[in-house]
């Protein structure tokens, strides 16, 4: 990294003095053909430049809207001075995962788009910040591998993604002995499996791996609880347990056609391109050259167009209910998919899909759509317009209308954890289950959702553990 130089700036007015920087990123054309990540860190200088746009709010609008709370403007503080390392350990007080929750969070539905400079000019780019701040920790050598003396205790923890890794983090740091149990054979659960390597690299997540295995977690894989393993057998030999098994039961497309040759659930698609080795067995996906429609406006809906792009698709277009204004799925993640040549088709919804005399997808059958008043969100619900069906070719249909909870094994004791009508595990105040001694959070309890509330619930379910157990010895 270049060398960090004064900053000439005047902290009060560097935010209209200096304009708002991106994080460098590939060229399109360079990207598509691999799955490394696009974007890079700023470099030293840059970072400064960037992190003194910040104002210092006293009450800070950008802390107050990420759910983890982070101290921001601390941190964009010490950046800003070049003291690197300082303000990486202030990122670290409030999350488990920076150098992850940097990479894949909303940042523009969050922190930066409260940011007080929204009203005035563009925000400070808290994302790729906190992205290289963290990074710049790791690279120096600044991130600590500490074990804590043993408390005596012992806490199981069910699942390693994200909401698994941060409960155990905590837990470990307060002496507790951890163990992760995780049914696939790469640890890593969502972090792995559901983010393509073009937005998280593994090797990201399996260097917090380490760090938390240095810290004395140990990661037992290929055991699934409820058929390898009972939660009898856990509530034995632990004193506690954390359920962060997530939500990655594909929601099906629910219309006719959903179970001809070619349609296929975004998750093993994405796990199929992604993972080296396989995690679980379905059928290939071959995309070469095919007409592939995406199901759905969510972010897995723009992975599976990208991923598309990158694994030789003819075409990859998304169709979708709703209009953009409407559609959940990150801006920045949209703005890449267009960038890479996918295309989008909005208030277009797939009433069929229609196969072939093979029984094969031909096409998609949509029917245009018009908002009408808004819905208990807050969105404005879709409705049809009468005649306007048509048709769009496809030979290959991705699902990505979203996941339910994954359901527990049948016939296991772990059906003893009261679930809601929808499979979401149901917690009290303090992230406790129906069973004394479970706790659960992340999408196993609230559905899927964003990387930054399962480390939220995680972190808070581990300090119930630590009350629970506190109050119990």
């Amino acid at each position: 990294m270049p060398a960090t130089s004064d900053n000439p700036a005047n902290p009060k007015h560097a935010w209209a003095e200096i304009a708002r920087a991106s994080a460098p990123k590939r060229l399109p054309g360079e990207r598509i053909g691999d799955y490394r990540e696009i974007y890079a860190c700023f470099d030293e200088e840059t970072a400064r430049s960037q992190a003194s746009r910040c104002i210092q709010c006293p009450e800070p609008l950008c802390a107050s809207a990420c759910p983890l709370t982070n101290r921001i403007p601390e941190w964009l503080g010490l950046i800003a001075q070049g003291r690197f390392l300082e303000a990486a350990a202030i990122s670290r007080l409030t999350s488990n995962l920076p150098e992850v929750c940097s990479r894949v969070c909303p940042q523009e539905r969050l922190c930066e788009g409260s940011c007080i400079l929204s009203s005035k000019t563009d925000p400070v780019a808290i994302g790729a910040l906190e992205r290289f701040v963290n990074e710049y920790a790791f690279w120096h050598g600044g991130v600590e591998v500490v074990q804590a003396p043993p408390n005596g205790y012992r806490v199981a923890v069910i699942g390693s993604g994200p909401g698994g890794l941060a409960c155990a983090d905590e837990l470990a740091k307060l002496g507790y002995g951890v163990t992760v149990f995780e049914s696939q054979p790469l640890p890593g659960g969502l972090l792995v499996n559901g983010i393509p390597a073009f937005k998280l690299e593994k090797s990201v997540i399996s260097r917090r791996i380490d760090l938390l295995a240095r810290r004395g977690v140990e990661f037992r894989l290929g055991v699934t609880i409820g058929h390898d393993k009972t939660l009898a057998d856990l509530l034995r030999d632990f004193e506690a347990v954390f359920l962060g098994v997530g939500a990655q039961k594909p929601k099906s497309a629910d219309v006719p056609g959903d179970q001809l040759t070619g349609v296929v659930a975004a998750l093993p698609f994405l796990i199929q391109k992604n993972v080296d080795s396989p995690l679980m067995e379905f059928p290939p996906v071959d995309v070469t050259g095919k007409r592939v429609a995406v199901l759905g406006g969510g972010d897995t809906a723009m992975d599976c167009l990208r991923t598309a792009v990158r694994a030789g698709a003819q075409s990859a277009v998304c169709l979708y209910r709703r209009d953009l204004a409407n559609m959940p799925g990150s801006r920045k993640e949209y703005a890449n998919a267009l960038e890479e040549g996918a295309e989008f088709q909005f208030l277009t919804n797939p009433v069929e899909i229609v196969g072939n005399a093979a029984g094969a997808v031909a096409a998609v059958r949509c029917v245009r759509m018009e908002l009408g008043a808004a819905d208990a969100s807050g969105r404005r619900k879709p409705r049809p317009v009468p005649g306007s069906e048509f048709t769009v070719p496809a030979d290959i249909v991705l699902v990505a209308y979203g996941f339910d909870p994954v359901p527990f094994p049948p016939g296991s004791d772990l059906a003893q954890v009261t679930v809601n009508d929808w499979g979401g595990i149901i917690v009290d105040q303090q992230q406790m289950t129906s069973v004394l001694g479970v706790f659960s959070g992340g999408d196993s309890v609230r559905g899927p959702s964003l990387v930054v509330h399962a480390v939220r619930d995680a972190r808070k379910a581990a300090n119930s553990i630590h009350q629970y157990l506190s109050v119990k010895s």
